[in-house]
């Protein structure tokens, strides 16, 4: 097939099955005929097929748009695509509604191409692919690890090289200029299947890279952090930094009930991240290459409201004493 068509080899076994493809206008259905130097295949692609998911008007940040993909800035609340109990309401739904017509079909349905993903309450930078040439460059990218991505965090405490307790955590170590490797594997966690557990034998290979940007407090109580993927796993920089002992705030789900004292980074910044709804966590930056200009693109996202009121108050500290 040639390459700009795009057609995966499980696209082409599905045309297969439904008699799309023909030999001397004769169909041909069984994936194992071998075909002849000289013979000439006729694929019949028919329009995309409407898929059940409903457009809806929702409104998106749009930082880049052409005829074959999307970079949408997310918003924190913001499901990426309809899962049981999410149907609507999501980043998928907003994407047919936005894109309508332009949309010319990904695996043969009408729908944009999630490539990847970020979570619920984390915000910032996704590319979604509009076609099928798109999705498939995008994808290989993806699986090459060639994207370029940089993660913001708030997290508890402050990782540092010289703490004695790090050393003895596993999948732990620091490279050059103070970065913070941490290599394990992730898998799904046996009695709660919302959550993604470290194991060492198992799972898929995962690896972050974390950097200190700032400290807050004496001894430091909270840090900025930027974090870069080797690998991309569900909830991987939250469930790693968790297992380095330094959580992300406001993560209910691995972080735990730790606070940050009043005492350290003042009662206005501990009473905000007390009550901040969600993981602080921002994807900031995407770099990649277009997958059918071959220009380099890059994008950057500024911090959302919430996540830069939370740094500012512990900027400010306790005040005087």
């Amino acid at each position: 097939m040639p390459e700009e068509a795009a057609l995966s080899r499980s696209r082409l076994a599905r045309l297969l099955a439904e008699g799309a493809v023909s030999r001397d206008g004769q169909p041909v259905t069984d994936a194992k005929v071998r075909a002849a130097e000289g013979e000439v295949y006729r694929i019949a692609l028919g329009p995309a097929a409407e898929v059940g998911t409903a457009p809806e008007a929702i409104a998106l940040s749009v930082v880049w748009e052409d005829a074959d993909l999307i970079v949408i800035d997310k918003p924190a609340g913001m499901v990426v695509h309809p899962a049981p109990g999410s149907h609507s309401g999501t980043l998928v739904n907003a994407l047919l509604h936005h894109c309508g017509e332009t949309l010319s079909g990904v695996g043969g349905e009408r729908r944009p191409g999630i490539v990847h993903r970020i979570d619920k309450d984390t915000t910032g930078l996704l590319v979604v692919a509009k076609t099928d040439r798109a999705h498939h460059g995008l994808a290989a990218q993806f699986e090459r690890h060639s994207v370029g991505r940089r993660y913001l965090v708030l997290v508890h405490g402050r990782p540092d090289a010289a703490d004695p307790r790090l050393r003895g955590v596993k999948g732990l170590s620091f490279e050059g200029a103070g970065i913070l490797r941490i290599a394990t594997h992730l898998a799904r966690h046996k009695t709660d299947r919302q959550r993604q557990a470290v194991l060492f034998h198992g799972g898929r290979h995962a690896v972050t890279r974390a950097r200190v940007l700032e400290s807050f407090g004496t001894p430091p109580a909270a840090s900025l952090m930027e974090c870069w993927l080797e690998t991309g796993r569900t909830h991987q920089i939250r469930v790693h930094l968790a297992h380095a002992g330094h959580g992300l705030i406001g993560d209910q789900t691995y972080g735990g009930r730790r606070k940050l004292s009043a005492r350290a980074v003042g009662e206005a910044a501990a009473g905000a991240a007390a009550a901040f709804p969600r993981q602080a966590l921002h994807a900031a930056t995407l770099g990649f290459t277009h997958p059918v200009t071959g220009e380099d693109l890059s994008f950057e996202s500024p911090l959302p409201a919430d996540f830069a009121r939370l740094l500012d108050l512990l900027r400010a500290g306790p005040g005087p004493a």
